[in-house]
C-alpha cells in the first residue's frame, strides 16, 4: 500500500514587499539580494496568522480534491511559527474547516517539516490509522525576523500550502530522511527563557539567527545526497523523474543541486524569486502552484526535498 495526491491548495499574504521596499528600511538593495538569493520580493502578512493561511490553503485542498471536510481523518500542520502553543494549529484548521472526524498534531522541522508531515501521513494510512490525510505547511516568520539584519530578513517570506493524500495500491512511494542536532547552531530561534518565582529573566520576543554560509554549504551537499540515496531505494534513475521540487531557500542551492546531480535546471522549478524562502510551507506552495497549472500528468515521477533547521533533511520519491 501507498499514498497519493489527491488535491492540493496555498494561501499567500496580500502584501508584497519587493527588494526595493526593503532597502528603505535596511542597509541592501535589489541587485545585493538578488544576486546572492534570487529573491526579487516576498509576501508579507498585516493579519493573516498562521492559522488563518492554514485554514485557506486547506480549504483550498478540500476544494481541489473534490471531497468534503468529513472524509479527513488526519490533519498535520508542519510550522515553526505557530500563533499559539495550545490548542495547536492542526486542531484550530480542524474548527475553521469543519473535519470534526480528524486527529490533529503539529510538528516542527523547519523547512524540512513538510517532508516529514508526509512521512508521518504515510505511516499513519499505511498502518491503517487513517485514510484521508490534509497536510500543511504554514509559516509566519515575519514575526520572527530581526528587521535591522539585513543577512536575513531580506530571506524569509510568509505563507501557506496544503495536500489532501490517501491511500492508494501499487503507487511508488520512497523516502530518505535525516537530522544533525550537532549543527543546529547554525539556523536557530532562542527560546522563551526561565520566568517563575524562582528565576526571572522575562520573555523578550525570540528572533531567528542564521549562519548563511553554514547553512549553504549543508544544503547543497545533503540535498543532492539524500536525493541520490532515495532514488537508490526506489531503483529509478535520475532520468526517470519528471521534476524535483525542492525546499525554496535560494535559488543558487536549487541551481547547485541540479548541477551535482548532473539534470537539467528545467527539472527544477522554483518560485523563491516571488515568496522568498517560506519554510515548511515552500513545497506544498510550489506543489500547488504547478497543479493549478496543469504541469503534472498521471504517473509523473517527483522528488520532494527539504533541509534546514535542526538541522534536518529528507526527501520523497512519488508517482502522482
Amino acid at each position: 500500500m501507498s499514498i497519493q495526491i489527491l488535491g492540493t491548495g496555498s494561501y499567500l499574504p496580500e502584501n508584497i514587499m519587493t527588494n526595493d521596499d526593503l532597502a528603505k528600511i535596511v542597509d541592501t538593495s535589489d541587485e545585493w539580494i538578488s544576486s546572492r538569493s534570487g529573491i526579487r520580493q516576498r509576501r508579507i502578512s498585516s493579519d493573516e496568522m498562521t492559522t488563518k493561511m492554514a485554514s485557506f490553503a486547506a480549504k483550498r485542498a478540500v476544494e481541489n480534491a473534490g471531497i468534503s471536510a468529513d472524509n479527513i481523518d488526519l490533519i498535520i500542520v508542519a510550522t515553526l511559527s505557530a500563533d499559539k502553543a495550545t490548542p495547536n494549529t492542526a486542531c484550530q484548521v480542524q474548527e475553521a474547516i469543519g473535519a470534526q472526524n480528524a486527529v490533529c498534531f503539529d510538528i516542527s522541522a523547519a523547512c524540512s517539516g513538510f517532508v516529514f508531515a508526509l512521512n508521518t501521513a504515510r505511516a499513519y494510512i499505511e498502518t491503517g490509522m487513517a485514510n484521508t490525510a490534509l497536510l500543511i505547511g504554514a509559516e509566519t516568520l515575519s514575526k520572527m525576523m530581526d528587521w535591522t539584519d539585513r543577512g536575513t530578513c531580506v530571506l524569509f517570506g510568509d505563507g501557506a500550502g496544503a495536500a489532501i493524500v490517501t491511500k492508494a495500491e501499487d503507487r511508488i512511494y520512497e523516502t530518505v530522511t535525516g537530522s544533525d542536532g550537532s549543527k543546529g547552531f547554525a539556523l536557530t530561534c532562542g527560546e522563551r527563557k526561565l520566568n517563575n518565582p524562582l528565576v526571572q529573566h522575562g520573555n523578550e520576543l525570540a528572533q531567528i539567527y542564521m549562519d548563511g554560509q553554514e547553512v549553504f554549504r549543508f544544503a547543497v551537499t545533503v540535498a543532492p545526497k539524500c536525493i541520490k540515496e532515495t532514488l537508490l531505494k526506489a531503483g529509478i534513475e535520475k532520468e526517470q523523474v519528471r521534476y524535483y521540487i525542492l525546499h525554496q531557500a535560494n535559488l543558487r542551492i536549487i541551481k547547485s543541486v541540479a548541477k551535482r546531480l548532473k539534470e537539467p535546471e528545467e527539472k527544477f522549478p522554483h518560485d523563491v524569486e516571488k515568496y522568498g524562502n517560506t519554510s515548511s510551507a515552500s513545497i506544498p506552495i510550489l506543489l500547488d502552484e504547478m497543479n493549478r497549472e496543469g504541469r503534472f500528468s498521471r504517473h509523473d515521477l517527483l522528488v520532494l526535498c527539504g533541509f534546514g533547521g535542526g538541522l534536518t533533511w529528507g526527501s520523497i520519491l512519488l508517482e502522482w
